[in-house]
């Protein structure tokens, strides 16, 4: 059920897979993962459906915010392995029909790398001005601007040995680049070429909201510079050198700012953006066992180009952050999933993966990520999720999540033959441990969440109505904890529901136009496959965390199946 446009855009029903080279395989031995054991593991990856892959940073850097302080933007971490080791993992990705995005960090650098260091040594090097530099801070009190307030009170900080602040809006060991200097922009679209011209299929931007703020740089106003310019100048130079190359954008802002970083109505900036605000709600709604305030943030998504598509997720590799939600909001969603100081970070977000939020409930974690897979846009998964992977609390901050992949319940839970002594980051014990959480005995059990997901994977592949189509929400009467909505494309509709309570549910879906569908087609759980209709209302029971998809079917409809 695919058409040439389909394959034009393909990043509209892909399934994105987000990893950390570092712990996910390691192939040599020293506890740490490398670019050859991802590489050995590519077939476990597109076994499960996953088409496109997301390298989280893999460039040689001091490691200090785990790759994103980036010494060298032309090579590969040494400890990872090797710009070979690289194109041999690009090589078997294609093989296999998998697409490759890496990130673009450059809105910073590590204070390490040698553009800085020219910069700081010498105020007349060419590097200087790769840099934001002030005489004096800007403003007096920058506190309540820090992305990171348990290690920063300020965005500015005075190098010793040029005398003057430079900005830096994340770590003070990560200085802001310069973008209203042309010399950065034009090294910016040469490290995209360069990393292109080795086969990848584009990039995750970091931050782009900081990306494209010149506010601080004395050289913006001379330039003349429109910040968004450095997205459409980006757009445009990728697509020339690889025409189906995408930018997936990171922006977390409410809904009504996030339209203009598509572009113009020739949506000349990112392909893709991530849906900060839906995933905020689904915590609320959650944790409410209501569905309103998910409807409420889809009914006030922007509509978006045709060639544009929505990234969603149910939790990336950051902190879940719930900055968008109000205090009261916010405290809702910490006293369900993370009522410990210890489980939140930054007073705005949790760091926890899922199914120890949902206590294990299995129904309930099922339910989740089926609607991750039947909303409208490309779903994206952080490593594990898989499997049902839990975080450690004993790794401070971020890093509770970024946990050894968990392959089987052998010593070293199949990640490494090191000592664990010598592991890039402990494991969990316990429930979430790989004695019980592992893709070997899951591969074995059928009711596994493994397989269960590798079935909605490939159901999610197979329904391009979800990533094309045009999306309704649907009337579920007073059954509040009931999400239904719908997706048309191309004489094909698909509808979905999930029950967001525990308790079971009778509910009337008004299902809308219904000329020419004689029948629902049960898509996810088979035990119903056909069931005939008449009128446009559909009444079943939904169980506690039920979910279902439904294909509409009929003489006047299309009848894939």
């Amino acid at each position: 059920m695919t058409t040439g446009r389909t394959s034009d855009l393909w990043w509209k029903n892909a399934v994105v897979y987000c990893l950390d080279v570092e712990t996910f395989h390691d192939w040599d031995g020293d506890g740490r993962g490398d670019l050859t054991g991802l590489t050995e593991r590519i077939d476990y990856l597109a076994g499960i459906g996953v088409s496109c892959l997301w390298l989280m940073p893999f460039q040689p850097s001091p490691n200090r915010d785990d790759g994103y302080d980036i010494t060298d933007y032309y090579a590969v971490d040494p400890r990872l392995g090797t710009l070979g080791d690289f194109v041999a993992l690009i090589r078997t990705a294609k093989d296999r029909g998998m697409r490759v995005i890496i990130d673009l960090v450059v809105n910073h650098t590590s204070d390490q790398h040698p553009w800085f260091k020219a910069a700081r040594a010498d105020p007349q090097s060419p590097f200087h001005d790769y840099y934001v530099w002030a005489d004096e801070p800007p403003e007096a009190d920058t506190s309540h601007k820090v992305v990171f307030p348990d290690q920063e009170d300020s965005i500015w900080t005075k190098d010793a040995k040029s005398g003057k602040w430079y900005l830096h809006n994340f770590y003070r060991h990560q200085p802001e680049l310069n973008i209203a200097n042309p010399a950065v922009r034009d090294e910016i679209a040469k490290i995209a070429g360069f990393w292109l011209q080795l086969g990848v299929d584009g990039f995750r931007v970091d931050a782009v909201p900081f990306l494209v703020d010149p506010r601080h740089s004395q050289s913006a106003a001379a330039a003349g510079l429109d910040p968004h310019d450095i997205l459409r100048d980006l757009r445009a130079f990728i697509s020339r050198r690889k025409g189906d190359a995408v930018l997936l954008g990171e922006v977390n802002l409410p809904a009504k700012g996030l339209r203009k970083f598509f572009g113009d109505e020739d949506a000349d900036e990112v392909h893709m953006l991530f849906d900060f605000p839906l995933m905020q709600q689904m915590y609320l709604a959650l944790a409410r066992h209501d569905t309103r305030p998910l409807r409420r943030v889809l009914e006030k998504r922007p509509p978006i180009p045709e060639e544009s598509q929505w990234a969603i997720f149910v939790r990336n590799h950051d902190e879940l952050t719930l900055d968008q939600l109000t205090d009261a909001q916010r405290q809702e969603v910490f006293d369900a999933f993370g009522p410990d100081d210890d489980m939140q970070l930054f007073g705005r977000g949790l760091r926890r993966r899922l199914p120890p939020m949902l206590q294990g409930d299995e129904a309930r974690i099922r339910m989740v990520y089926s609607l991750l897979f039947s909303l409208p846009g490309t779903p994206v998964l952080f490593y594990g999720e898989e499997i049902g992977m839990g975080e450690n609390l004993a790794i401070p901050g971020r890093l509770s999540v970024r946990t050894p992949m968990q392959w089987s319940s052998d010593p070293g839970a199949g990640f490494s033959s090191a000592p664990a002594k010598k592991f890039v980051r402990p494991l969990p014990g316990g429930e979430y441990g790989p004695l019980a959480v592992n893709v070997a005995d899951q591969r074995r059990d059928r009711s596994s969440m493994l397989n269960w997901m590798e079935r909605v994977i490939r159901r999610r592949r197979e329904t391009p109505e979800i990533g094309w189509g045009t999306f309704t929400l649907l009337e579920t009467g007073s059954a509040r904890s009931v999400l239904a909505h719908r997706c048309d494309w191309e004489s094909s509709a698909v509808v979905a529901l999930h029950n967001f309570d525990g308790a079971p549910v009778q509910v009337q879906v008004d299902l809308g136009d219904v000329d020419g569908v004689a029948e629902v087609v049960d898509l996810l759980d088979g035990s119903i496959p056909v069931q005939p209709l008449d009128g446009p209302v559909l009444d079943l029971a939904l169980e506690g965390y039920g979910h279902r998809w439904f294909r509409l079917r009929g003489p006047g409809t299309r009848n894939p199946p």
